[in-house]
């Protein structure tokens, strides 16, 4: 199972996430932001299915201290100032494989967990005769 967990150290909802994995024995990568922010791919997959704005952090301390409330930008354009400071981004980003989800979200990640192992599970046709 393939497990990306992007976040911060210092972020209460990244340590949420990194404990529920750490919980049910599954291996995460995780990537602090803080030391390599999320490539651009990695963001379009997140902006493809939640839009531009769900990824923004409005409430972020480092969106208030840069005026961006006042100075009124798209969220597009937000998203591509974020690669730079990743500390605008709502987090964590989680990808399970395909799925992704974006801040604390355990009821997704437990339905992304179980469709995961359901597609690596061997259907009753693949089982060797006599099983």
């Amino acid at each position: 199972m393939n497990v990306q967990v992007f976040g911060f150290n210092d972020d209460s909802d990244t340590r949420k996430a990194l404990r529920f994995f750490s919980d049910r024995r599954i291996p995460v990568h995780f990537v602090n932001m803080d030391e390599r922010p999320a490539a651009k791919g990695e963001l379009r997959r997140f902006q493809e299915k939640f839009g531009a704005a769900a990824l923004i952090d409005r409430e972020a301390p480092r969106f208030q201290a840069r005026g961006l409330r006042v100075r009124g930008d798209s969220p597009e354009k937000l998203v591509e100032r974020a690669l730079t400071e990743p500390r605008l981004l709502r987090t964590p980003l989680v990808r399970i494989g395909p799925r992704v989800s974006i801040g604390h979200q355990p009821d997704e990640w437990r339905a992304a967990i179980d469709a995961e192992r359901e597609a690596t599970r061997p259907s009753p046709s693949r089982l060797p005769r006599g099983s």
